[in-house]
């Protein structure tokens, strides 16, 4: 059945990763695709679609709710899936206040405008971090408490209780989703393996922070894109779902990797000074949307990590715009002198 969607932050990294998903497998969907294009929103991401009728991008905030509200009255999506979101822990940590204004902010503002046009879907895509820190063993589930450690993490906890607010409050119909660390194509180089990636292309250095041995729980873009797709249409309403590619790995074995796709040497790793509150070890059971979804991730590491390299090296000129100006600024900013 045709429907409208609409989704936030889809010139994001995931989110415009989810957007050709849904051009491939919901042809018939009208896609409405309101961004900010802020550092990390590329319309470069969504080149292929520009003279596609049925994907609609509108250029808006979601903290400004004469904007949102304009976009429901013209289009009137009958589903919403929210990715927009500040989301760099370290850019958090250098200044908070722009996740709060994103995350808890514009978060309500959308609750609010998909109340009042009573969508039939709501779904929030959130992320791991809200757990807090694993030990040496465990695994995250969706009954973990919250314990956020950043203030990306922690804005992000605070837009999932406004979610789980709407749901219990107002009886919407929404869903969460929390996912493990994403890779693949069209990721802003600010993140570790496309960080890695490009770094070793252009000979740099590899800034890894502390021992290299905090673990991560790794996952494709595309299995993290078709599970959001599969608790969108068939989720129970206010529950929460998370999504795991089953790939625990510490830091520095993923630096090593990407070098040896690449054919460099371990020489260009550098050990940096550690950030403050690096959670050591995140871990998802993904088992509640295998088990009542029949959703499990179709991509290993070890398929997946060549692909990602390789769209690298064929997308060279995407990331080199995209490390230009104010981004080296950044970098500066958070890698000098902490060798």
């Amino acid at each position: 059945m045709s429907q409208t969607i609409l989704v936030t932050g889809g010139a994001g990294f995931i989110g415009s990763n989810f957007v050709h998903l849904l051009r491939r497998v919901r042809p018939d969907w009208t896609i409405v695709n309101f961004d900010a294009l802020t550092y990390a929103g590329n319309l470069e991401n969504l080149r292929a679609l520009e003279r596609d009728s049925r994907h609609l991008f509108v250029r808006g905030d979601i903290t400004d709710a004469a904007a949102v509200q304009a976009c429901f009255e013209q289009h009137r999506p009958q589903l919403v899936v929210h990715f927009a979101a500040e989301s760099h822990v370290d850019r958090s940590i250098l200044g908070a206040s722009a996740f709060v204004n994103t995350n808890v902010l514009g978060t309500q503002v959308l609750l609010d405008a998909s109340r009042a046009a009573k969508v039939e879907r709501f779904l929030h895509v959130s992320t791991d971090e809200v757990y807090g820190s694993l030990g040496a063993t465990g695994l995250f589930t969706e009954e973990t408490p919250l314990s956020a450690n950043s203030p990306y993490s922690a804005s992000k906890a605070g837009s999932d209780l406004l979610v789980r607010a709407a749901f219990h409050t107002h009886h919407m119909p929404v869903l969460t989703t929390r996912c493990s660390n994403n890779y693949g194509p069209y990721q802003f180089p600010e993140k570790l393996i496309p960080l890695m990636i490009t770094n070793a292309l252009e000979g740099k250095k590899l800034p890894v922070y502390g021992d290299g041995m905090n673990v991560r729980d790794w996952l494709y873009v595309e299995d993290h894109c078709t599970a959001i797709l599969r608790v969108l249409e068939a989720g129970a309403p206010g529950e929460v779902y998370n999504i795991g590619g089953n790939n625990e790995m510490p830091n520095i074995e993923i630096v090593r990797r990407v070098l040896r796709e690449i054919g460099k040497g371990e020489s260009l790793i550098e050990y940096v000074k550690d950030r403050p509150g690096h959670d050591r070890r995140y871990a998802i059971d993904a088992s509640k949307i295998e088990r009542e979804l029949g959703w499990r991730p179709q991509w290993t590491f070890e398929q997946a990590l060549p692909l990602t390299v390789k769209w690298y090296l064929a997308n060279r000129d995407w990331w080199q715009r995209v490390k230009s100006g104010a981004y080296q600024e950044y970098y500066r900013q958070q890698y000098q002198g902490r060798g």
